[in-house]
């Protein structure tokens, strides 16, 4: 049996500048989401640092069984963001480990387009996507959701063998939730497209899985509750079909 960790506890970054700017570009029909930063550079707003504390008290009700041993995180702003305040707030020292292989999806020549503006801008490309399918459609330049889970296939090899046996939180982004989903439940593409268009993943979201007899078990999934009890804004962002998240 391949070693593993005994649970992954993966969240989403809290709300950031550019899911407020995609949402208000969505609204107003815009066709460019106006935001200065790139995309790795985008920080959390100050809703989703209130989001990071409130990730924060939770770890620190944790029973000691249950809190994670250490954090492996996409190295973008808002989820390295979202880490440190969620472990200053918990007052935890734990090892935080950056791989690129968690990052955001890439959009390629889609980048910063909302969906009128990719039909706006990029009508063969929209036409392409609605063809393919959100799994296997690559944009110039960027990934399909094929392609990001081919990397985090990789990042898990790595992950299960440095932390086997270990309780591991993982900072990342809501199609990468959704993905090591996909990799981890070992699920089709219809299965995986079935969770996608019944929920998204909300900002600092806990999505946990365990270990169990050599595979994987969903244990919660986009679970907010304790943003709830903190009275934290819930933000669901879910934006257009290709909107960084």
């Amino acid at each position: 049996m391949t070693p593993a960790p005994a649970s992954l506890v993966l969240v989403r970054h809290g709300e950031s500048v550019g899911n407020v700017a995609a949402t208000h570009a969505e609204r107003t029909q815009a066709l460019v989401v106006d935001v200065a930063t790139r995309d790795a550079d985008t920080p959390l707003s100050e809703r989703g640092r209130e989001q990071a504390k409130a990730l924060g008290a939770w770890l620190a009700d944790l029973p000691a069984g249950e809190v994670p041993e250490v954090v492996w995180c996409s190295p973008y702003v808002r989820t390295q963001q979202t880490a440190r305040i969620a472990l200053e707030t918990a007052g935890l020292d734990l090892p935080v480990r950056l791989d690129e292989r968690l990052r955001d999806r890439e959009l390629g020549v889609l980048d910063r387009l909302t969906w009128r503006g990719v039909l706006e801008h990029h009508p063969a490309e929209a036409e392409r996507r609605r063809h393919l399918g959100k799994m296997y459609h690559r944009p110039p330049g960027g990934e399909s959701w094929a392609d990001v889970a081919l990397r985090l296939r990789a990042a898990l090899r790595d992950l299960q063998e440095r932390d086997a046996g270990r309780r591991v939180l993982v900072v990342v982004h809501d199609a990468v939730v959704m993905l090591l989903r996909y990799v981890l439940e070992e699920l089709t593409e219809d299965e995986l497209m079935t969770i996608v268009r019944g929920s998204s993943v909300h900002n600092a979201s806990v999505t946990r899985l365990d270990q169990v007899d050599g595979a994987w078990r969903l244990a919660a999934f986009d679970d907010v509750a304790h943003l709830a009890e903190l009275d934290a804004p819930i933000t669901e962002h879910e934006g257009t079909e290709d909107t960084h998240g």
